[in-house]
C-alpha cells in the first residue's frame, strides 16, 4: 500500500517539484488556493486537490472531513514580506504568523490521528531564516523560529507514538517566491546562484523515504560554492 502524502503550497516551486519526485511511489493530496496551476498538476500526477485558505484555520476541519488516510504531512506553504521592525505594522506580522506558523499547527493537530495510525512523518520546510534573523527579516524569521519550536515540541510529544518529525532548512532557492524576495531587497535575481527546487525536493524525499529505523530530525541545505 502506497503512503499518502499531503503537501501544502504544492502548485509551484519546491511543492510541485516534490510532488513530481514522489508521484511514482506515493499517493498525493496537493493543497493550495485553487487555480489552473494546482488543477493542472493534479491532473498530470493523478493527485487529489485540496483547497485550503491558510489564513482561515477555522475552515480546516470541514475541508478535511472525509479525507481518508494520511501518512505524511509536508508543510511547504509560506509567505514573506520584508521590512524593518520600525516600519512593519501589525497586519504584516499577523498575516505572516498565521500562514507560516498557526496554519501548520492547526493542520497538524487535525491530521495527527491519521498520521499516528500510519506511523508517518510530519515534515516542516523551514528556512535559513529559522536559524538566524537578519535585518529586514524580523516578521518572517519570527514565524520560522516559531515553526522550529513547533517541530521540536511535536517531535518530543509524538516520539512514543511512532510519528517522525523532521525540519529541513533550505537556503535561497530558485522559485517565484525568491524572485519576489529579491525584488523586495532591491537586488537581481540570479537563479544560477541558488538551490534548484528539485534539489530541495530530493532532500525532502530522502527524509520521507528514510528507513523506519532512522529519524532525520534536521537538515540544512545551502547552495554549493560556484
Amino acid at each position: 500500500m502506497k503512503p499518502v502524502t499531503l503537501i501544502t503550497g504544492a502548485s509551484g516551486g519546491i511543492g510541485s517539484a516534490l510532488a513530481r519526485q514522489l508521484a511514482p511511489s506515493h499517493d498525493l493530496i496537493l493543497t493550495g488556493r485553487g487555480g489552473a496551476a494546482l488543477e493542472a498538476l493534479c491532473t498530470e500526477l493523478g493527485a487529489r486537490p485540496l483547497i485550503l485558505d491558510l489564513t482561515r484555520p477555522e475552515t480546516f476541519e470541514r475541508a478535511l472531513a472525509g479525507l481518508g488516510r494520511v501518512t505524511h504531512l509536508v508543510h511547504n506553504a509560506g509567505v514573506v514580506d520584508l521590512g524593518p521592525v520600525a516600519e512593519q505594522e501589525h497586519a504584516v506580522w499577523t498575516h505572516t504568523l498565521a500562514v507560516n506558523t498557526v496554519a501548520p499547527a492547526e493542520l497538524t493537530r487535525l491530521l495527527l490521528p491519521r498520521i499516528r495510525e500510519e506511523r508517518g512523518t510530519v515534515l516542516f520546510v523551514n528556512s535559513g531564516a529559522g536559524q538566524r534573523a537578519n535585518a529586514g527579516w524580523g516578521s518572517y524569521a519570527a514565524s520560522k523560529f516559531a515553526l522550529r519550536a513547533l517541530a521540536d515540541a511535536l517531535r518530543e510529544e509524538e516520539a512514543g507514538r511512532g510519528v517522525r518529525v523532521s525540519t529541513v532548512y533550505p537556503g535561497r532557492t530558485a522559485t517565484p517566491m525568491q524572485q519576489r524576495v529579491r525584488a523586495q531587497e532591491g537586488g537581481e535575481y540570479d537563479a544560477g546562484s541558488y538551490l534548484g527546487p528539485e534539489t530541495v525536493a530530493a532532500t525532502l524525499a530522502f527524509v520521507l523515504n528514510a528507513p523506519r529505523d532512522a529519524l532525520v530530525s534536521e537538515i540544512s541545505v545551502r547552495p554549493a560554492p560556484r
